[in-house]
C-alpha cells in the first residue's frame, strides 16, 4: 500500500477513534496504577528497532520488557479493561502513531521483539523487507490460533506476493474479523 494511504488511513483513524482511546484511557486509570500507554522495543523494517505503543491492558511491571511471555486466557495480569481491549483488539489503536511516524504500516507483518528476532534463520528474516503492519496475512489466516513457525511461513508469504489488490483483501478480510469477533485474541 502508498505510504501517503497509510498516513491518510492512519490519520482517519486516529481521527474516528479519539473518542474511544479517551474512554480506554480512563477505565484504564481507574482500574490500576500506570501509564495508559504501553510501549515496548519491536523489530521493524530493515531488522531497525523501533518503540511500539499500545494500551495498557496488563497490571504495571508484569510483563518485563523484551520477555514478552505468552498470555493465556484468563491471565491474572491482564486487567478488566485490559480483557475487553485485548478481545476487541483496541489496544492496538495507538499502533496508528507508529504507522504515522513512519516505522508500520496499515499491512504487513506485525513486529516481533527482539529476543524473537535473535533466532530467525535467514528466510524468517525476509519478513523485515517491509514495514510491520497493523495487521497482515497471518492475522487474518489465524492469529495466534496458528503455530509460530506458520506465522512467519504467511509473513514471508505476504512480502513475497504483496501488492494492493493483496493489501485490500487484508484489510477487507480484517473488517470482518474485527466485525464479527472471530479470530480475536481469546476471551
Amino acid at each position: 500500500m502508498p505510504r501517503m494511504l497509510d498516513i491518510l488511513i492512519a490519520a482517519l483513524a486516529l481521527a474516528l477513534f479519539a473518542p474511544v482511546l479517551l474512554i480506554a484511557a480512563i477505565a484504564i486509570k481507574l482500574g490500576s496504577r500506570g501509564p495508559v500507554i504501553y510501549r515496548q522495543r519491536r523489530v521493524g523494517k530493515d531488522g531497525r528497532e523501533f518503540e511500539l505503543l499500545k494500551l495498557r491492558t496488563m497490571e504495571l511491571g508484569s510483563d518485563p520488557v523484551g520477555v514478552g511471555r505468552v498470555v493465556a486466557v484468563d491471565d491474572p495480569r491482564v486487567t478488566a479493561a485490559g480483557r475487553f481491549l485485548r478481545r476487541t483488539s483496541l489496544d492496538e489503536i495507538p499502533n496508528l502513531v507508529n504507522v504515522l511516524r513512519g516505522e508500520m504500516a496499515i499491512v504487513g507483518p506485525r513486529p516481533t521483539i527482539p529476543a524473537q528476532v535473535a533466532d530467525y534463520t535467514p528466510f524468517q528474516h525476509r519478513r523485515h523487507e517491509v514495514r510491520p503492519g497493523l495487521t497482515g496475512w497471518a492475522q487474518v489466516q489465524g492469529r495466534a490460533g496458528i503455530p509460530w513457525e506458520e506465522r512467519i511461513e504467511l509473513d514471508v508469504e505476504y512480502v513475497e506476493r504483496r501488492r494492493f489488490g493483496l493489501d485490500l483483501h487484508i484489510l477487507a478480510k480484517t473488517a470482518w474479523l474485527l466485525i464479527t469477533g472471530h479470530g480475536l485474541a481469546p476471551d
